[in-house]
């Protein structure tokens, strides 16, 4: 059968790459055409275009890039008639896939949203648009289930994918027990910097992790580098520290070290389920803050770790609380607090329960072939 997939950041190539996986196995002529990235391309999957190209966030972002957006929407509707899909997988990526969803409705296309827009935070509204142009929805936050039911649609609750990237023996894996010999580390702690993979992330929140290099020696610093972005990006702010700069995947470097700081986003329950105590921030335009800051209700959290568990279980640096003071303290109250320390690592044994059994990329699959075949 022949799948369309698009997916428009880091964490959904991720999560559709295991998708991918899976519908293989249990087609094996399946022909995918995809916008998504690197781990898409290498499972097979004919890339249209990269999510580096089409990955805005916040609403100013938006509003500055909306011609390039527009624009990507025309191609993509042009290119999914023309490959004539059995059936569309929309993967998370709501502002551009809910439009793609109302256009392949349109046209008699089947459709799966897989990692289903927040909705339960902002924009409920959107739950009529989801009703009338999703065929299958797929959730993977233990709350989803209960909130689209209330609002009269059954989905399917999948588990979370993460399971099915993050190996329970990934700390005796070669890759984690050789990375320190491998990256040069002498023997001090690592403190891990994951400043996001958007360049508007990178350049509003790694300048401020740089800052606690110097307040704390003790510890060695290592950024997580993304391949898409240019390196000299992030060299203009390391340059003139001893900070180490690694690339590929995050996993190692986060099983390898004694705290992270972490940009809100999916590398937040990453880092979670690793193990590794953690500070989550963001920071971005003031604009985009303000108008998230009245649109967004019912939630007391940004990151999925303390969403999923319903109370703060690690701290939330965000926007103007993002700052060297705090931030500091933060790093001392993961790093030298034992008891705090103890209490996280207890925490995230009870999250990584609740995130379902590791087999949701193969329920996604089951759900997309049934309804390809429907």
């Amino acid at each position: 059968m022949k799948y369309y997939i698009v997916a428009g950041e880091a964490s959904g190539d991720l999560h559709a790459s295991n998708l991918m996986k899976a519908l293989k196995a249990r087609d094996p002529e399946a022909d995918f055409r995809c916008w998504g990235g690197d781990l898409m391309q290498a499972e097979g999957g004919d890339l249209v275009k990269h999510y580096k190209e089409m990955s805005f966030m916040g609403f100013w972002e938006v509003f500055v890039h909306l011609n390039a957006i527009l624009r990507n929407i025309r191609i993509c509707e042009t290119d999914i008639l023309l490959y004539e899909p059995d059936v569309l997988i929309l993967v998370d990526y709501p502002g551009f896939n809910l439009r793609i969803a109302e256009f392949a409705k349109s046209n008699h296309i089947k459709v799966c949203y897989y990692i289903s827009p927040q909705i339960w935070a902002w924009k409920k509204g959107r739950i009529k648009k989801i009703k009338r142009d999703v065929d299958e929805m797929m959730v993977i936050l233990p709350f989803e289930e209960k909130f689209y039911a209330e609002q009269g649609m059954k989905v399917n609750y999948v588990g979370h994918p993460l399971l099915d990237a993050v190996s329970k023996d990934l700390h005796d894996s070669d890759e984690v027990k050789q990375f320190r010999s491998q990256h040069g580390f002498d023997d001090r702690e690592i403190i891990a910097l994951l400043p996001g993979s958007r360049k508007q992330e990178i350049t509003a929140l790694l300048p401020q992790m740089l800052k606690m290099v110097a307040l704390f020696p003790q510890y060695q610093f290592a950024v997580s580098v993304v391949s898409w972005q240019p390196k000299s990006l992030y060299e203009k702010y390391i340059k003139d520290t001893p900070v180490k700069m690694v690339e590929g995947s995050a996993y190692p470097l986060l099983a390898n070290a004694k705290a992270a700081i972490v940009t809100s986003g999916t590398a937040t329950l990453e880092t979670a389920m690793i193990g590794t105590p953690e500070v989550v921030c963001y920071a971005g335009n003031e604009l985009s803050y303000l108008i998230a800051k009245q649109l967004i209700h019912g939630i007391n959290y940004i990151s999925l770790v303390n969403l999923i568990m319903d109370k703060k279980v690690v701290t939330e640096l965000i926007q103007h609380d993002y700052n060297t003071q705090h931030l500091q303290e933060e790093l001392v109250a993961i790093t030298e607090d034992e008891a705090n320390v103890a209490r996280i690592k207890d925490e995230y044994r009870q999250l990584y329960a609740l995130l379902g059994d590791g087999s949701a990329s193969a329920k996604a699959a089951e759900v997309v072939i049934n309804l390809a075949k429907r």
